[in-house]
C-alpha cells in the first residue's frame, strides 16, 4: 500500500448517528465524499467551481464499504486516502476510517476515473492529476493501456 495522500479529521456528531447510537451506514458515504472534496481542495486547490472551470474531474464508478468496528458519538476519527492502482482510465483508491486508538473502523474502496466534462468521457490522468494523486512512473505509464470503462 502506498503512503497516505491525505488525512481528514472528523468528530462524530449527533446527526451522524442512527437509532443504535453508532454512525449510520449512509453517513459513511457522506463523510467519505466530504473528505474527498477537502482532499481536492487541499491538494489541488479545487472546489466544485474550479473543477467546472478546468473541465475535468474525478468521478466515482464503483464503491464498496466494509464496516469493521462501530464508531460512536464524539469519537475523533481520521479518514485516510491511499491510491491503490491506476490502469488505463480507471483508478482504485482506498479510504480508511481510523479511530484514535489506531483501529480501522471501516474501509471504503473506490473505483473512479477522470471525466472530461465536455466530451462526457473518461480520460487518462493528465499531468495535473498525476501529480495530485502522486502516481508513480509505473502507474503513469499504465495510463496508456486500453480501458474497459467509458
Amino acid at each position: 500500500m502506498q503512503e497516505n495522500l491525505f488525512e481528514y479529521p472528523v468528530i462524530i456528531r449527533e446527526q451522524h448517528l442512527d437509532s443504535y447510537g453508532h454512525v449510520n451506514n449512509a453517513t459513511y458515504l457522506q463523510l467519505a465524499e466530504e473528505a474527498r472534496w477537502e482532499m481536492m481542495h487541499q491538494l489541488a486547490g479545487l472546489d466544485l467551481f474550479g473543477l467546472h472551470e478546468m473541465g475535468e474531474g474525478p468521478v466515482v464508478l464503483e464503491i464498496q464499504i466494509k464496516f469493521l468496528k462501530e464508531i460512536r458519538l464524539r469519537e475523533r476519527i481520521k479518514i485516510t486516502f491511499q491510491m491503490v492502482e491506476w490502469l488505463g482510465k480507471v483508478g482504485r483508491m482506498k479510504q480508511e476510517f481510523i479511530r484514535e486508538n489506531g483501529e480501522v473502523a471501516a474501509t471504503v474502496e473506490l473505483v473512479f476515473g477522470l471525466l472530461d466534462m465536455k466530451k462526457r468521457k473518461l480520460i487518462p490522468p493528465t499531468p495535473f492529476w498525476s501529480k495530485v494523486w502522486k502516481l508513480d512512473e509505473n502507474q503513469a505509464a499504465s495510463t496508456a493501456a486500453p480501458s474497459q470503462a467509458e
